[in-house]
């Protein structure tokens, strides 16, 4: 196989028109232009109209705004607001204690804890939390007396007040749930950090305490925080048992002002306003937790929105160039 030889003489006119040519002409500026999203910008356009309709109609309804305004930091809300924040995080961290205990007894090789583990979990899952809270709240139609011998003996209304009632309601409800995270969160450990520790010399309660629960809460963390969040409004269910928290308070006074819709706006601000902050909270907990898996931490929301703005003013005007 030959090469292509050039017949051109090397001093023709027309090689020197080529080598001139390819000498003096520089490439051209690479203009980028950005594909236009037409549907991007439509749909952008009619979700902005539904809102401003949405919005336009609520101003437009029989509803007393200032009512709202007027209510919102009254002090019987407010202390409907701490009732529930109490109930819920008293009702959390009971949970979750009694949810880690669930979950070792679910994953011990005894299988009369581990039998008696799943049936608590399969009963608390598989009933509503609205009609555990019911079955508290009217157990005295079955015990009319507690009566532990030798410890306690009382009446069990005097016992099952409706904190009572809300606090085992909730907690004996979430504990469940927690038990299934928890249980996911020691699985997820590798069985290498078990058998290590053992060949320490560890005992099994030391190696889950030092070793297994903390890598875990890796895991474990992320939905709990969610669960949190959603005992923050799970709490509402524990109007039912006379419990004076946020939704009854609100209620009351609805009822006795008639602004009962004004009342339900002013409930629904106070759980959005404690759901965000939370939800900030949990932000930044699964942030920490994340530190020894990634090796970069992703931006915060407010370090994301410096970026933004710093590539922004660093645009160049006009086309790319290449």
């Amino acid at each position: 196989m030959t090469d292509k030889l050039d017949k051109t003489p090397p001093g023709s006119p027309a090689g020197q028109v080529s080598v001139s040519k390819a000498a003096t002409t520089a490439p051209e500026n690479i203009k980028a232009i950005p594909v236009r999203h037409v549907g991007r910008w439509i749909s952008g356009v009619v979700v902005i109209g539904l809102l401003v309709a949405l919005v336009y109609a609520f101003s437009q309804g029989n509803i007393q705004w200032q009512a709202v305004g007027d209510k919102l930091f009254d002090s019987t809300v407010v202390a409907g607001a701490g009732r529930t924040l109490l109930i819920s995080v008293l009702a959390m961290v009971l949970g979750v204690v009694l949810g880690v205990v669930l979950a070792v007894m679910r994953l011990s090789k005894n299988p009369v804890t581990s039998w008696v583990a799943w049936l608590y979990i399969w009963f608390f899952r598989g009933t509503p939390v609205y009609v555990q809270l019911l079955l508290w709240f009217n157990l005295a139609l079955i015990f009319p007396v507690l009566n532990i011998p030798f410890i306690y003996k009382d009446e069990m209304t005097d016992v099952m007040t409706p904190f009572m009632c809300a606090l085992l309601g909730l907690a004996l409800n979430e504990a469940a749930y927690m038990a299934e995270i928890c249980r996911a969160g020691i699985q997820s450990v590798d069985e290498g950090q078990t058998e290590a520790s053992h060949a320490l010399g560890m005992t099994q309660g030391k190696t889950m305490r030092r070793v297994v629960l903390p890598q875990a809460l890796r895991v474990i963390i992320p939905p709990t925080g969610n669960e949190f969040i959603n005992m923050l409004k799970t709490s509402s269910l524990v109007y039912a048992v006379t419990y004076n928290e946020l939704l009854r308070s609100t209620s009351q006074i609805g009822s006795t002002s008639y602004a009962v819709m004004e009342m339900l706006f002013v409930a629904s601000i106070w759980y959005i306003v404690m759901t965000s902050v939370f939800s900030v909270g949990q932000y930044y907990l699964e942030r920490r937790y994340a530190r020894g898996s990634l090796r970069s931490l992703p931006l915060t929301p407010w370090q994301r929105v410096k970026v933004n703005l710093a590539a922004f003013g660093n645009r160049p005007s006009g086309g790319v160039s290449a």
